[in-house]
């Protein structure tokens, strides 16, 4: 697997609807109930956002702008670049990762004995809108909440050892007002980070279902790199 494919499924979170734990014991607060009743009205979402990526390697920090599709309870579709430089799409059994300038697709089964760290290592996107307080219970543990300006920030630890190994904390950030996401900030096991802040959001637009089927052009090379270990 490319480096650049590596770093956007991370980036895209764990995806498993699946992750076991018994939930956890800690009080909830007002405010990540009103938050969690917020996300049951939402059924697509769709963002601009800044990456903003930290490395230990760099002196200075990564950005790049992109657009984001979600589709509850588990479709999305991220383009990072201005025209998209990479495509991750989350079909119905597979994640797809597209280079359209280098004409290259990266397959990612979600089914089968192979995808098992897959699904574990792919929903903290789905972390930002968790349907229900038992859903978020089971799949996280609550670790610590701090409220800064107009906004609430969540720090969550993934209940699935696959899912820590590769991102032992991510954090949420939303609005304290309309509950509205307003970013989510990666921390990867070798202390780098990847922030994700949303702007010009727009809750349950009408989206196209082929953004989250997409058509592989013929002369574009498809790899499967899970088959290639």
């Amino acid at each position: 697997m490319s480096l650049e494919s590596f770093s956007l499924v991370i980036f895209l979170g764990l995806l498993s609807t699946s992750a076991n734990g018994a939930p956890a014991a800690k009080r909830l607060s007002p405010l990540i109930v009103s938050w969690l009743a917020a996300q049951t009205n939402i059924q697509t979402w769709s963002a601009d956002f800044v990456q903003t990526r930290t490395l230990k390697s760099l002196t200075q920090p990564l950005t790049a702008a992109g657009h984001v599709w979600f589709a509850a309870p588990n479709r999305f579709r991220w383009e990072l670049g201005h025209p998209a430089q990479t495509i991750a799409v989350r079909a119905k059994d597979e994640l797809l990762v597209i280079y359209p300038k280098l004409k290259r697709v990266e397959r990612f089964p979600l089914v089968g004995e192979t995808a098992g760290p897959w699904r574990d290592a792919l929903g903290l996107l789905q972390a930002g809108f968790p349907r229900s307080q038992s859903e978020l219970e089971s799949q996280y543990n609550i670790l610590k909440e701090a409220v800064v300006d107009q906004t609430c920030e969540v720090v969550l630890q993934p209940k699935s050892s696959g899912a820590r190994r590769m991102m032992p904390e991510i954090n949420i950030i939303f609005d304290i007002k309309d509950f509205s996401l307003r970013g989510t900030e990666l921390h990867m096991v070798d202390g780098s980070t990847m922030r994700n802040d949303f702007q010009n959001a727009t809750i349950n637009p009408a989206i196209d279902a082929q953004k989250f089927s997409p058509e592989i052009p013929s002369d574009f090379k498809v790899v499967e790199p899970l088959k290639q270990h």
